[in-house]
């Protein structure tokens, strides 16, 4: 029953499951507050709608993600778009602002990535960040464990697909990388869903999912649906997810 652990996107699906994601991307966007005729570096840029706001704004836009049909999918928004491993970026002192949104807490060495993004930065350039933190969609997560539980698995032992900081670590990482934290904070943000949390499962955790077969798959999610219903589900029927975000600004120093 237990199969490879694999995250994959599908385009149309993240469009209608995850659209809540960019949408609510545009507070740190007005945090990065792009200038025009800006170079700016969207990582993990998904289906690239924030990267065309900032290409609408005047800015010129270059867009990664690891996955070849979201950069599909940004592509035909006429983003620039490249699929490139964010803890192995290749630029070189060439953007005025890195920007992303959502997608550092699936990176795995965020000391790569903070590394790549400082060499990406022109002196003076900005980092700014929206992520989740600590305790990001912990009644969801529990939800899972408890469904790998009724069939007789751990799943507290299982591999997890996100990496949820606090605000120390962040801190540390940042500047250990040479940057200069500029504002830095952990908030609630509960996050209403455009379905029950079954669709949220099936788009933000098909690693766990891949653990069963086919016929499986929905029975799981289902517990999942069912355990976290007293918590999340609200009276008049919607959903709303408990999600903690991480959001930051940092900035590459100028060498005297």
């Amino acid at each position: 029953m237990v199969s490879k652990l694999m995250q994959t996107w599908d385009a149309d699906s993240y469009a209608k499951e995850a659209r809540f994601v960019s949408e609510l991307g545009m507070p740190v966007l007005r945090l990065l507050a792009p200038k025009f005729h800006e170079r700016i570096l969207d990582v993990g840029c998904g289906d690239g709608y924030l990267a065309q706001q900032m290409i609408l704004m005047g800015c010129e836009v270059v867009g990664v993600d690891s996955s070849r049909e979201l950069v599909a999918a940004a592509k035909a928004r006429g983003v620039d778009a490249r699929v490139m491993n964010a803890e192995a970026l290749t630029f070189e002192s060439e953007f005025d602002a890195v920007f992303s949104n959502a997608a550092l807490h699936w990176m795995v060495h965020l000391d790569k990535v903070m590394a790549g993004v400082f060499r990406a930065l022109k002196a003076g350039g900005r980092f700014v960040v929206e992520c989740g933190g600590k305790g990001n969609v912990k009644a969801i997560r529990e939800g899972i464990e408890y469904a790998f539980g009724r069939r007789g698995l751990d799943g507290y032992a299982l591999p997890k697909p996100w990496h949820f900081l606090d605000v120390p670590e962040t801190k540390k990482l940042l500047e250990g990388a040479g940057f200069v934290v500029e504002s830095i904070e952990l908030f609630e943000r509960p996050t209403p869903l455009p379905g029950d949390v079954g669709g949220w499962v099936s788009t933000f955790a098909k690693d766990f999912l891949a653990s069963f077969d086919a016929e499986n798959r929905e029975d799981f999610v289902n517990d999942v649906i069912e355990h976290c219903k007293p918590k999340l589900m609200q009276a008049d029927g919607t959903w709303v997810a408990d999600y903690v975000r991480l959001r930051f600004s940092a900035e590459k120093p100028v060498m005297p």
